[in-house]
């Protein structure tokens, strides 16, 4: 590649590519180039998807023309890239840790830069990606080019590999990238290479029942957001509304004062500027504040009790369930009382089996001790208040403990009370304590005894393209190493936080793309076909993505808590019932190496990312097959990826979907991810209570380890939480 703007009238590079469709009706010389790109989507209809690449081009020739003006270079591109980029470090637009990279270097990376890789994009991909993403000056002057934003990523991502082999891993992962098979979590997007960029997505604190801990965890939430972390935080050991204080009975003001807090937290601590901070709280179905949490995000009522800027999401035992779909009562308490009286926290607990376990033998004694004041209530009415809160609101989220803690590959360590913003997060938890002692010569000192901060690293498989293509395996093998490093380049500022990522050294690899892989496989959504399909698919997926961990095991050394984890011990491979030659082979590799990382694979809504890359969003079905994306500055249309003669009777909108086949591919699914999924509910708005609790029973019943938004046609719903995007 030697130049910038590519030679030759665009246009009649247009009529070469799309010769059917009438270039020249729209192509006007004295149009600005995004003007020519929105003149052409004019033309967008169901019979010319094609549309969105020509303004895709279109647009692209206007970023070219910008970066060659703003360069004053459009030869020699090898040594105009090096030299660019050692610029941008000294400007301090780049990280200093891409000096280590010689300026030979960079010449042959700038070689393998390939600017036809951008005929990928759809326009609300490259729109998407240069609105938000590319490199800018403080005054939005435009420093890079998408081809370059992927291999600085690679750059910055093998910038602490072994010299010997760093290029050839970093050419591996401009590869990965620039083919748009993977995209990378939306903070690695957005911030990997430039200067102080925080590279983590989720984060997950666990709060405990104190009230300097309490505050203590809204400032590390407050950090968080700051820094365009989503984050989740368990609730459930905090007292009741009515609990005593010190000895003083009925003075505690419950959970929702504190959620208060953290919703102020939420509004006036924003994402890097772009949107106000992201956080959903969790809380314990048995606990005695449940049904004004539950009202927490309703429109009507007491504000004092309203938390509309918080997400909500339930912590349910299997016995709930069980007492739901049995119409038994369900007693409420108080974990503050719970301590006093029966020496243990009922929360510390779940049931190892389904149908037996410690949480339902503890919470029976609760029922059993006359000491313990409770609230009795029948559990369906429960139920009725979180349908009801997730047709007006689309939460709370269901979070199914007892299966999520069974299937834990790390339960030697801990245990899990709660998920993250979007429900795929699904790691140990613990607390931090927090003591000050005043030394002899007065000064007072703080010690924190830190709790496993959970710390999330994702990224994401472009399934449709990296499926068709049969890249799967080079595939894997490059994004765990990617999201590996990641956690080593990481510098987070909850120190609790940065010790659990090195500790665990958690990975999140997920998926996107599933319904434009069935209708590009000609597999309907209902039917057992693509039931088996999910299962296949994601089996495969597992296995590369332990493969990979194993390999760098090898290479770099076991995560520092392996010993005694379900992974050692071979339990991992024996409850998802992997029974073949070559999941036992790798099984015994992994006793005898041990594995990288101690979570490796979650799937993330990737709203944003899957744009970009132009497929569907996660595992969801499409909305509709035409659309319009709505940002505040822009309404673009959007068509469903490889629409054709042949796909469209394959894409059939999400709200008219039968959700049992969704709940069952999902549960196929689910035995192959060690996390969890984003995975939602579509309802229209006409659906009755007793279809919805089904659909619940039904999740449930199939091992679903959650469940995350009940998107109903008759509300809108906030946007996923872009640090999930990946």
């Amino acid at each position: 590649m030697n130049t910038v703007v590519a030679k030759g009238s665009l246009v009649e590079l247009l009529k070469n590519r799309f010769p059917e469709l009438p270039i020249n009706e729209w192509w006007k010389e004295n149009s600005t180039w995004e003007k020519r790109a929105l003149d052409a989507l004019n033309f967008l209809d169901m019979e010319q998807p094609e549309w969105t690449f020509v303004a895709a081009q279109a647009y692209l020739h206007s970023l070219y023309e910008e970066i060659t003006k703003v360069r004053g270079w459009s030869t020699d591109w090898e040594t105009g890239f090096a030299d660019w980029v050692k610029k941008l470090i000294e400007e301090g637009f780049y990280d200093q840790r891409l000096e280590s990279y010689s300026k030979k270097d960079v010449m042959e990376l700038a070689q393998s830069i390939d600017l036809q890789q951008d005929q990928h994009f759809t326009y609300i991909g490259i729109k998407t990606l240069a609105d938000r993403y590319l490199t800018r000056h403080y005054d939005r002057t435009l420093l890079e080019l998408p081809q370059e934003r992927w291999m600085i990523i690679a750059m910055t991502l093998m910038v602490e590999e072994p010299v010997e082999k760093r290029l050839e891993l970093v050419k591996e992962s401009y590869w990965a990238l620039s083919n748009l098979y993977m995209t990378v979590a939306t903070p690695t997007l957005a911030n990997a290479g430039k200067k102080d960029g925080q590279l983590s997505s989720c984060f997950i604190d666990t709060v405990e029942d104190d009230l300097r801990a309490i505050f203590d965890s809204c400032t590390d939430a407050a950090t968080v957001s700051k820094n365009g972390g989503g984050l989740g935080l368990y609730l459930g050991k905090i007292r009741a509304k009515g609990s005593s204080i010190r000895g003083f009975k009925g003075v505690s003001s419950g959970v929702i004062p504190w959620m208060k807090q953290l919703n102020n937290v939420a509004v006036s601590v924003d994402q890097l500027g772009q949107r106000q901070g992201a956080i959903a709280v969790y809380l314990d179905v048995w606990h005695k504040d449940i049904f004004s949490f539950l009202d927490a995000k309703l429109n009507n009522g007491d504000e004092r009790q309203r938390t509309h800027d918080l997400f909500t999401a339930v912590s349910i035992p299997d016995v709930f369930m069980e007492a739901v779909d049995n119409r038994e009562y369900w007693h409420l308490f108080d974990p503050h009382e719970v301590r006093q009286v029966m020496g243990f926290s009922l929360e510390d607990y779940y049931d190892e089996e389904k149908g037996n376990g410690s949480f339902r033998e503890k919470y029976q004694l609760c029922i059993e001790n006359p000491q313990l004041s409770r609230i009795e209530v029948q559990a369906i009415d429960i139920m009725k208040r979180i349908m009801l809160s997730q047709l007006e609101t689309g939460s709370p989220f269901m979070f199914y403990r007892d299966t999520v803690n069974r299937l834990n590959p790390n339960q030697h360590k801990g245990m899990i009370y709660g998920s993250n913003l979007c429900t795929e997060i699904m790691q140990n938890m613990t607390p931090t304590v927090i003591e000050e002692e005043t030394t002899e010569d007065g000064k007072i000192i703080t010690t924190k005894t830190p709790g496993d901060f959970v710390v999330c690293n994702l990224s994401s498989i472009a399934l449709a393209r990296a499926v068709w293509d049969e890249v799967l395996e080079r595939l894997i093998s490059i994004q765990v190493r990617m999201l590996d490093n990641v956690i080593d380049l990481n510098t987070i500022e909850v120190k609790q936080a940065q010790l659990t990522n090195e500790k665990y050294r958690a990975v999140g690899l997920g998926t996107f793309g599933w319904h434009h892989l069935l209708a590009t496989k000609g597999i309907r959504w209902e039917s057992d076909e693509a039931v088996a399909y999910a299962d296949e698919v994601y089996e495969e997926i597992a296995y590369q993505t332990v493969k990979a961990s194993l390999q760098l095991a090898k290479e770099k050394g076991a995560y520092p808590v392996f010993a005694g984890s379900d992974w050692e011990t071979g339990e991992y491979f024996e409850r998802r019932n992997y029974k073949s030659t070559r999941w036992k082979d790798l099984r015994d590799e992994v006793k005898k190496h041990g594995i990288r990382n101690g979570y490796l694979m979650a799937v993330a809504p990737n709203a944003t990312t899957s744009l970009i890359a132009g497929s569907t969003a996660s595992i969801d079905p499409i909305f509709a097959k035409m659309y319009m994306e709505e940002k505040k500055n822009y309404r673009i249309p959007v068509v469903a990826p490889s629409l054709n003669a042949e796909t469209t009777w394959l894409y059939k909108p999400a709200h008219v979907i039968d959700q049992k086949w969704s709940i069952l591919q999902n549960a196929k699914r689910q035995r192959h991810i060690d996390q969890g999924i984003s995975f939602n509910l579509y309802v229209p708005n006409t659906v009755r209570a007793k279809e919805l609790l089904e659909m619940h029973l039904l999740a449930w019943e199939k091992g679903l380890k959650t469940t995350y938004y009940v998107r109903s046609t008759s509300v809108s719903i906030e946007d996923d939480c872009e640090s999930c995007s990946s």
